[in-house]
């Protein structure tokens, strides 16, 4: 596969729908590499990952649900049962945390820029090791108690949770905007 026709098929796949195997160590390693390759105006790395392996989701879910649970008291059985299992829907979740240096003299909206740009190439590296992902931020990437479990810095944010394993069945296409509606040439008119 040509890297265009990587890029041109690369789809995301919901985590509820996959399943083993996921990455293993060596191929969490690669993806990793992949995304530490980004532009990086500055070469400050302004991003940070953490790999949650099969007991870490086990208990990371119990935090998730004890977290939730405790915001939300009425919440049934069920919905934290749900809450519990969040991390238990794909082999391999890995958390991308963006941890800028704000007495840099690049400004943090470019260091988050990079940061993206490395949940993109870790995305990316993802399916040309014939792994799927998808590119998740649910309540628990903006809970402050969820940064404690963490232990974020106070100027670190999550940019997401990506989940990663094998699909059950091929991704299909979906519906995107007309890209001819986002390209002008300048001058414009």
């Amino acid at each position: 596969m040509t890297t265009l026709e990587l890029l041109h098929s690369r789809r995301s796949v919901k985590a509820a729908d996959m399943v083993a195997p996921g990455p293993n160590a060596q191929d969490i390693q690669d993806i990793l590499q992949a995304a530490h390759r980004v532009p990086d105006h500055g070469k400050i790395g302004p991003w940070r990952f953490i790999v949650f392996n099969e007991g870490a989701r086990q208990l990371f879910g119990q935090t998730l649900k004890d977290i939730y649970a405790a915001q939300n008291p009425e919440a049934s059985a069920k919905l934290l049962e749900h809450q519990q299992n969040l991390f238990l829907r794909a082999p391999v979740v890995i958390a991308v945390i963006a941890s800028p240096d704000r007495a840099h003299k690049v400004p943090e909206w470019e260091q988050h820029l990079a940061v993206g740009a490395a949940c993109q190439n870790l995305l990316i590296a993802t399916h040309a090791l014939g792994y799927v992902g998808q590119w998740l931020t649910q309540w628990y990437s903006y809970n402050d108690e969820v940064n404690q479990a963490l232990k974020l810095a106070p100027h670190e944010r999550i940019a997401g949770f990506m989940y990663l394993g094998s699909a059950t069945q091929a991704p299909t296409e979906r519906e995107r905007p007309d890209l001819s509606e986002r390209i002008t040439h300048f001058p414009t008119s």
